[in-house]
């Protein structure tokens, strides 16, 4: 099969993201094992788009990254890209055959946050997942990983100091008995700088983070440590073992030392107080689904008449 350009009568209108998808987006019969063997006849690879209505970093990955021509060129000659909504109901095959839903496929992927863009190799396996909104820069680097051209530099920006925090405490033993947030971050990074200088001067994030003892770690750094499991290894190799790739990157751990949430791309005040909160509560336990609770938490600020800023 090649891309079919089917009918909104024949398929009905996809379940999709905050913004409408540029038209150079693919349609398909969602038969992912067909769809990764036309791509690779192509020179391509499949990329999976998972979105939802109402979000505002989609609404910010199709205006600002889907307009540049770096980008938008690097997306057609590299990739075939597929809108898929993580609470969509559409049938789809998976790149093993086995027959599921967009919903349940967003599950089973642990699709935590949208934008989730999945890129798969040649053969249907996981190349390189995207969790969140990444900024224009970090986006090109992430896109030539996939591609598989090798990652080239980030052009250097950002302070050249850490950013210092009064919540921030002074321990390498990270085993706690209270909820654990550590951030993984270096110096000459932007985002670190602005998820300083806006999320955590925000009151709903202060309100929040005070329910976590916050640790800082530098992403190549030499310091030991011992792993809220009870491992002691320098601070690096834990970032390598827990596969933390981009900073700023925030992994929250329960009282007991389980990883249960982490931001690593661009978020702004609202979500980063909600995934402090969705760890916190221990809604991670009713709910399984962090775009779930958010909805639900924004819906519940809208009844009490309280003004939600997505962005903000």
């Amino acid at each position: 099969m090649k891309w079919l350009l089917l009918s909104w009568v024949l398929l009905g209108a996809p379940l999709a993201a905050a913004e409408e998808t540029p038209s150079w987006f693919a349609q398909s019969l969602l038969h992912l094992p067909d769809d990764v063997a036309d791509a690779a006849r192509e020179g391509k690879r499949v990329m999976l788009y998972f979105g939802q209505p109402g979000c505002p970093y989609c609404k910010q990955l199709m205006e600002v990254n889907f307009r540049q021509r770096a980008i938008v060129e690097r997306m057609q000659r590299h990739f075939v890209a597929l809108e898929l909504s993580i609470f969509g109901d559409r049938e789809i095959t998976w790149t093993d055959g086995r027959a599921t839903t967009e919903k349940k496929l967003a599950a089973q992927l642990k699709v935590q946050y949208t934008p989730t863009l999945v890129f798969l190799d040649e053969k249907g396996g996981i190349a390189l997942r995207v969790n969140g909104y990444y900024p224009p820069a970090r986006f090109i680097a992430a896109l030539d990983e996939a591609a598989g051209k090798g990652r080239p530099p980030v052009p250097v920006q950002g302070k050249a100091e850490l950013n210092p925090q009064s919540f921030f405490i002074d321990s390498r033993d990270l085993r706690r008995r209270r909820p654990l947030a550590v951030l993984f971050e270096t110096p000459h990074c932007a985002e670190c700088d602005e998820l300083h200088a806006v999320a955590f001067r925000h009151p709903g994030v202060l309100a929040q983070i005070k329910r976590f003892d916050v640790v800082r770690l530098t992403l190549s750094g030499g310091d030991v440590i011992i792993t809220p499991g009870g491992r002691e290894m320098k601070a690096a190799e834990w970032a390598r073992v827990l596969k933390v790739d981009y900073v700023p990157t925030l992994v929250l751990f329960d009282e007991v030392g389980r990883e249960r949430l982490r931001m690593e791309a661009y978020f702004r005040p609202f979500h980063v107080a909600g995934s402090l909160a969705y760890v916190s509560t221990g809604a991670w336990r009713r709910e399984p689904s962090f775009q779930r609770f958010l909805q639900a938490k924004a819906d519940e600020q809208r009844r009490q008449g309280k003004p939600v800023d997505l962005w903000n």
